[in-house]
């Protein structure tokens, strides 16, 4: 219904997420730390939970009038709406919260010229964006491994140096940002890239329970809130009042906290054995420690605070190449921390425990300790709401025969270990795509160099073309009665920028698992070369799916998926021999492109079959593969066939059937790009040498 306002879901009803809930206070007491990133599997209240926390933030005091909230304590003295005078008229509304949505562009989120007063008055004047408007608020992203790189690396500058600046079109403006970053993600949909992720300041996973009572009390708070928002909030509302109360009381005992020199010291020690890289986790570390003895009401940081410090903020610094999971071994850590001498025998500080009660529980908890760990893992907490079954397009396939540790063309479970990767040639799909930014093939996209102008065909979205729009324009001015400065536009007049750039495919490997791809060396091999294009993809930030065959059938081992590193650990651990089934391969991986050409019609597949080009599978074996060929050649699906046969004989099945597919043929040892250029190199060197002779 229009005016009705439904009540967020109350920050203290969320259930468990004890780390989640510590560092958004701990970031709320001090923004400097660097905001959050919330890694955890969909369904966990990631998002209700950072949206809950706007109502503990206290209330903003503002410069009235001012578009960049300007604190009249503090005025910004390069602040855009200035300068304000020394005792400016002043207004107090609530701390904001501001979403950033993942398609936003660049303008959206830093501002740009304002057009409209650009073009019709002459003037140049700035139009801001969402990092003012989320100063001194919050700021969430929801899905941020899913925003383009660009945009991340703006938004964690705003956040480190609290200030962001616009130089474009002719404006030149900095203004103050200052606000709490927090960021959500799903794993499975791709990881942030190693130095984005570092420049969050803290890190938490989250999971949900397996604890049938915790995911039963979920159900319950979440049930009676959708029935009666106002009524479920108001039972909560002095339990969040408190907590309120505690973040403007750190807040105001946050710059009286004393961090003593000997602490520093440990802190470089722990960081020093820890490992990590550069120094932004020692400063981490010291910002948390400050704020979370702040929020325990202390002015001196115990050795308490540095660990609790330590695991929110190291865990996500130790990845060490791009397949590592962003995460630290407990075992490293408690290692780290002994070294660092921060293993002493001293209780935990915790935040003070006398606010109200839980609503739910008035008596507190019969077991302090929770809920005990239950078997296979997941912790005590339990999401707000719950998510239903993972409903996937492709299934894998459990009616496969099972795998025996024998030789010849029999299936083998023990997985083969890949050789180590190498720097992989770059595969391209050919002609000029119009799909998502990206880094491999060429294409017409957001960004990129500027090579033309166009019409728009429908709603103008987007940065328009300015000289182009101008140009459009001005042969009409004297019909449409100008008269004085500026230009007269109208909506037929603008003309956006065709800019020619990269995009980001669909890569769709396509691995022969069957006994026909040989010796254990040659299996290594292969699975290298595999490795090494996935980490090219990982590089490029394309989409990658894996469809394996071996024995009697075809699998999707990973759907089409952003999470390269979920593809790389499937090929891993994936098995090989049995016969080759080489047609149910092919046909499987057409069905896989139908469905993701219905999902995601942007964006273009490269298909990457890696097989020896024998099918030694049921009946009419090879004719029925070269038929599933064709079929894929007719769709006009861009493939690129990784011939694997090795040894002085060779049949070149594999080079047919790359001709079937329309496809490139490349030898498994030209994937290496370093094979490429010794190639062209001998090549010169001989004739040039030739000719020098």
């Amino acid at each position: 219904m229009k005016g009705v306002t439904v009540r967020s879901y109350p920050f203290s009803a969320v259930v468990g997420m004890d780390d989640m809930a510590l560092a958004l206070n701990l970031c709320a007491v001090s923004p400097a730390i660097g905001g959050v990133l919330v890694r955890g599997e969909k369904g966990t209240a990631k998002s209700t939970t950072v949206r809950a926390l706007t109502a503990l933030l206290p209330p903003v005091e503002v410069v009235a009038d001012c578009r960049f909230s300007c604190d009249p304590e503090a005025v910004d003295p390069h602040c855009p709406d200035g300068p304000h005078p020394a005792c400016p008229p002043t207004r107090t509304r609530p701390a904001r919260l501001v979403e950033l949505p993942v398609g936003a562009a660049e303008d959206r989120v830093l501002g740009a010229l304002h057009l409209e007063r650009a073009l019709s008055e002459g003037v140049t004047a700035y139009d801001p964006g969402l990092l003012a408007a989320a100063h001194r608020g919050l700021l969430y992203v929801d899905e941020v491994n899913l925003l383009h790189d660009h945009l991340v690396d703006v938004l964690l500058d705003a956040a480190a140096m609290g200030r962001a600046t616009v130089e474009r079109e002719g404006v030149s403006v900095t203004h103050a940002a200052r606000f709490v970053l927090v960021g959500t993600m799903n794993p499975e949909e791709g990881e942030l890239r190693p130095q984005l992720l570092d420049r969050f300041g803290l890190t938490v996973e989250v999971a949900a329970s397996r604890d049938p009572q915790v995911r039963a009390e979920v159900m319950r708070r979440r049930l009676a809130y959708e029935t009666d928002p106002d009524g479920f909030a108001a039972r909560y509302a002095d339990t969040d009042a408190a907590l309120g109360a505690q973040v403007a009381h750190a807040r105001k005992l946050l710059p009286a906290v004393r961090l003593d020199d000997a602490m520093v010291t440990r802190i470089a020690a722990l960081c020093a054995a820890a490992e990590v890289d550069g120094m932004r986790a020692d400063l981490v570390i010291a910002r948390t420690a400050i704020a979370h003895a702040a929020w325990c009401g202390r002015t001196e940081v115990a050795v308490g605070d540095v660990r609790v410090a330590a695991r929110l903020a190291l865990p996500h610094r130790r990845r060490r190449n791009p397949f590592d999971p962003p995460q630290q071994d407990a075992e490293n850590l408690d290692r780290a921390l002994r070294d660092a001498g921060l293993d002493e025998p001293e209780d935990e500080p915790n935040p003070p425990t006398d606010g109200p009660p839980d609503p739910d529980n008035p008596d507190g908890p019969d077991d302090p300790e929770g809920p005990p760990e239950p078997p296979g893992g997941g912790g005590p907490g339990g999401p707000a709401e719950s998510g239903g079954d993972d409903e996937r397009p492709y299934r894998q396939r459990s009616d496969a025969p099972p795998d025996t540790e024998t030789g010849g063309d029999q299936p083998r479970t023990t997985p083969i270990p890949a050789a180590a990767p190498y720097q992989a040639r770059l595969l391209q799909v050919t002609g000029t795509g119009a799909g998502v930014a990206g880094r491999r093939s060429p294409a017409l996209t957001s960004s990129g160099r500027t090579v033309g102008a166009r019409r728009p065909a429908g709603a103008v979205t987007g940065r328009p073309h300015l000289v182009a729009t101008l140009r459009a324009a001005a042969p009409h001015q004297q019909a449409r009665g100008r008269r004085g400065p500026g230009i007269l536009v109208r909506p037929a007049d603008v003309r956006l920028p065709v800019r020619h750039g990269r995009e980001s495919n669909l890569i769709l490997f396509c691995l022969d698992a069957s006994g026909s791809m040989g010796a254990r060396q040659r299996v290594a091999a292969v699975k290298a070369a595999v490795l090494s294009l996935l980490l090219d993809a990982y590089q490029r930030r394309d989409k990658v799916g894996l469809v394996t065959f071996r024995a009697a059938a075809a699998e999707v081992a990973l759907p089409p998926t952003a999470s390269v590193e979920v593809a790389a650990a499937r090929l891993a651990t994936l098995p090989s021999g049995g016969r080759t089934p080489l047609a149910e391969g092919l046909l499987r991986a057409r069905e896989v492109l139908r469905v993701e050409r219905i999902r995601d019609p942007r964006r273009r597949p490269l298909l990457v079959l890696v097989t020896d080009g024998r099918a030694t599978a049921g009946p009419n074996a090879v004719a029925r593969a070269q038929h599933a060929a064709r079929l894929l050649a007719a769709d006009g699906t861009p493939a690129v066939v990784v011939d694997c046969e090795q040894g002085r004989v060779r049949m070149r099945l594999a080079a047919d059937l790359a001709v079937t597919l329309s496809g490139e043929h490349l030898p498994l040892e030209g994937v290496a790009a370093d094979t490429l250029t010794h190639a062209v190199r001998s090549h010169t060197a001989a004739r040039y040498g030739r000719e020098a002779a």
